[in-house]
């Protein structure tokens, strides 16, 4: 461990942890701070080739039912598992936290849990009902509209703007439109899914710079935060290279929200940094800490934070984390450069530049596979780079991989929130 990374938090024995899944980049990313701090980790997924299994941190795998397919099974999976008394500590890396706040008090019995009330949880999670929560508070957003229907759909558009399904992650849900014909797009995607049974958000466009940052809480207090620039796009949403920031404004924005949730564990909101200057507008929420390894790079362990308060602590507030630390994560960098029309050629010096840490990657620290603290982790990225140099268009299907069975659905959603679930 070097001495750019947060000092792990203190603990007078390493904890055992379980892990709810381990296909996401955040999954991944929670093993690498747990190993070096020197707990204990265990994970469940669907896919016995999740991402987060190539870590010399894992201590033991187990395979389970998909949330997706059988949120019922995958909560006896997990029951069963923390009912041994072995487990310190169930941390939710994804969507597994939905079904884990609505059975919060039978799991925390079993294990320590840091998750808010499941009301609280359904706020964050839908990004209709987060819009509402902005405006109830008073915090910026862009011109929203929800609608409910095709013809209220069509009568909201403003061109250009960005068409949104109540439920998403990793992008999907999400179309940018600019015209009449992308329009129509979004609406044959959204009629195949049966989407407006639910309800759709339309938001103006907004010109800028995305952000993300992401805050732990102990009952409605926030203790940690970090936040980050994108500074160049993967696959999916997601980012290839991030530079820390400092941002107050944001803060006391994530803050003012975790008060009125009475929010417990982590939260994470993504914005934008507009081109006119004026001030960051919230556009997403997401109920968990996405890709954490940014964070302790930068001096701050909001993972060490959510372990203390899953045990019940109510730890001291983490110090500001360093701005301006440079991370990077090869496999986005990879499906980016892919994903964009990428040859053989343009991908096979991308990958010069990261073995060599040159161009956008110097003074850049690999945060998704450090092979040089976790060698396994070099598995993963070479079969990745070496599938695009053999067929640069798998890049969103390789992406997609990472929108399995671990994660919910329409269908899942109404099973859990049904009053026969339980």
């Amino acid at each position: 461990m070097t001495s750019s990374m947060a000092d792990p938090a203190p603990a007078t024995k390493p904890l055992r942890v379980l892990l709810s899944e381990g296909s996401s980049t955040s999954a991944r990313e929670a093993v690498t701070v747990l190993g070096l701090s020197g707990h204990i980790v265990e994970i469940c997924d669907p896919s016995r080739y999740c991402l987060a299994r190539f870590s010399r941190f894992v201590r033991k795998f187990h395979r389970c039912p998909g949330l997706r397919d059988d949120p019922a099974g995958f909560l006896a999976f997990v029951e069963r598992l923390l009912s041994s008394g072995q487990f310190d500590v169930l941390l939710p890396t994804h969507e597994q936290g939905f079904l884990f706040a609505c059975v919060r008090q039978r799991l925390e019995a079993c294990a320590g849990l840091a998750l808010p009330s499941f009301e609280s949880y359904r706020i964050a999670h839908s990004k209709a009902r987060f819009s509402r929560l902005l405006g109830e508070l008073g915090l910026p957003q862009p011109a929203t509209r929800i609608v409910t229907s095709v013809d209220e759909l069509r009568a909201a558009v403003r061109f250009p703007c960005v068409v949104k399904t109540a439920v998403g992650t990793a992008s999907r849900g999400v179309w940018l439109v600019r015209d009449d014909n992308a329009v129509e797009a979004a609406l044959r995607e959204l009629g195949a899914s049966g989407t407006f049974a639910n309800e759709v958000l339309v938001q103006d466009f907004v010109a800028g710079t995305a952000e993300k940052a992401q805050a732990v809480f102990c009952r409605g207090e926030l203790l940690g935060f970090h936040a980050y620039r994108q500074i160049a796009l993967g696959v999916g949403g997601g980012e290839a290279i991030k530079d820390s920031v400092t941002r107050p404004q944001v803060r006391a924005h994530l803050a003012a929200i975790g008060t009125k949730l009475a929010w417990h564990g982590a939260l994470s909101v993504d914005y934008m940094m507009p081109d006119d200057g004026v001030s960051p507008l919230l556009i997403d929420c997401n109920p968990r800490l996405v890709e954490p390894m940014a964070a302790f790079l930068a001096g701050v362990d909001l993972v060490g934070l959510l372990l203390q308060v899953s045990q019940g602590g109510a730890p001291a507030a983490a110090p500001q984390g360093r701005d301006g630390v440079r991370t990077h994560l090869a496999m986005q960098a990879l499906l980016g450069c892919a994903s964009r029309g990428g040859t053989r050629r343009d991908i096979f010096r991308e990958c010069r530049r990261l073995l060599a840490g040159s161009g956008a990657y110097a003074e850049s620290t690999e945060e998704l596979t450090p092979v040089r603290l976790d060698w396994l982790g070099a598995v993963p990225l070479a079969m990745t780079a070496l599938f695009l140099l053999a067929a640069p268009g798998l890049s969103v299907a390789l992406a997609r991989r990472g929108w399995g069975a671990h994660l919910l659905d329409i269908g899942s959603i109404r099973r859990i929130e049904s009053e026969d679930f339980h």
